[in-house]
């Protein structure tokens, strides 16, 4: 069995690896796609992302779908032949944060390819994966893996809106354009929002936002007159998230809310210390709010893709194979022509 393993910056490796034997409560899946996420980017390029390195050889990947091959004893909730989508998080269940039912916080966390613990967990861009029971999520087998797949961003995005509140009858602006700003304006649309207003730099990623459900885009890079009226009078916006993880636009998101607005902190940011213009929060009371990962969105991700009718395709904008895995890391980072490029195993 082979995976994708980083050794280093730009140094991405198909090797062998070991298939450990099931335990109970486990089980095997051929994993069937995967989606290069902006964390894998960081890694692949940088070496890092945020306050996290990489310190040893690591299986990029945590956005997959694939079929049940083998059960270890004591699996109840999957079979054999099952199309699933996998929830890449495995929490402790003991934690006072899981206790209180926020599990996305868990203080023992094993989260497919990350590099926030040492040893670091390794991912699950591989050939087949082992995974608990509880983190399969059988679905229709006529379901295609090429949306399936979106099922971890899009719990991100809907985690997101909850952390908001009530975005029913309001105006949203999103600054960043990529999967997770897109995302975000779709869950936006589902939970009622009235208008939904998206900014990038990249007019690539502005047309396929329009495509998804934004309301009104704007190149930010070409235009400054826009946000600055929406900056005039105090801010127009109810809702602001912030998902390109730019200081810029944290305080874009700021000045462009309304007093008693809500913003929402979604893009990872640079390590250290983030300017924030607290005088403006302060003064209009702001919420700032942060949003990490999931939790019971990802059964809402699944049943959205599934039976909701979200048809997340105008996404997936290019395939590699997954001996071809690096140039599909290279084409994910070129945002002029790409918003998520999906790994296909054989």
């Amino acid at each position: 069995m082979r995976g994708c393993v980083l050794h280093g910056q730009k140094d991405l490796r198909l090797e062998a690896l070991d298939e450990p034997s099931l335990r109970p409560g486990e089980v095997r899946v051929k994993i069937a796609a995967g989606g290069i996420c902006g964390s894998d980017l960081h890694y692949f390029f940088e070496g890092r992302v945020g306050d996290f390195n990489v310190r040893e050889p690591m299986v990029l990947g945590h956005e997959i779908s694939g079929d049940v091959v083998e059960v270890g004893p004591e699996v109840t909730r999957t079979k054999v032949g099952d199309r699933v989508a996998v929830n890449p998080g495995k929490p402790c269940h003991t934690c006072p944060h899981c206790l209180a039912g926020r599990e996305n916080l868990c203080a023992n966390m094993v989260f497919f390819g990350s590099a926030s613990r040492f040893p670091h967990v390794q991912g699950a861009f591989r050939e087949t994966l082992v995974v608990r029971d509880f983190q399969c999520f059988p679905v229709p087998q006529d379901t295609r893996h090429s949306n399936l797949v979106f099922a971890e961003p899009f719990a991100v995005a809907l985690h997101a809106v909850v952390q908001a509140g009530s975005v029913l009858g309001r105006r949203v602006l999103i600054t960043g354009a990529g999967p997770i700003g897109c995302l975000i304006a779709v869950a936006a649309r589902r939970a009622g929002a009235a208008h939904v207003t998206i900014t990038d730099l990249s007019d690539n990623a502005l047309e396929i936002a329009a495509k998804v459900g934004a309301h009104e885009t704007v190149n930010v890079l070409s235009d400054s007159e826009t946000p600055s009226r929406w900056q005039a009078d105090r801010g127009c916006f109810d809702v602001s998230f912030e998902a390109s993880g730019s200081a810029r636009a944290v305080e874009t998101c700021v000045l462009s809310t309304r007093p008693g607005g809500v913003v929402v902190q979604v893009g990872m940011l640079a390590p250290g210390l983030t300017p924030i213009p607290l005088n403006r929060l302060l003064a209009k009371e702001v919420t700032l709010k942060s949003s990490f990962r999931f939790h019971e969105e990802f059964a809402w991700a699944v049943a959205a893709l599934t039976t909701g009718g979200v048809d997340l395709s105008p996404l997936a904008t290019a395939q590699f194979p997954f001996e071809a895995a690096a140039e599909a890391f290279d084409a994910a980072h070129d945002r002029s022509r790409n918003m998520k490029v999906q790994i296909v195993f054989g």
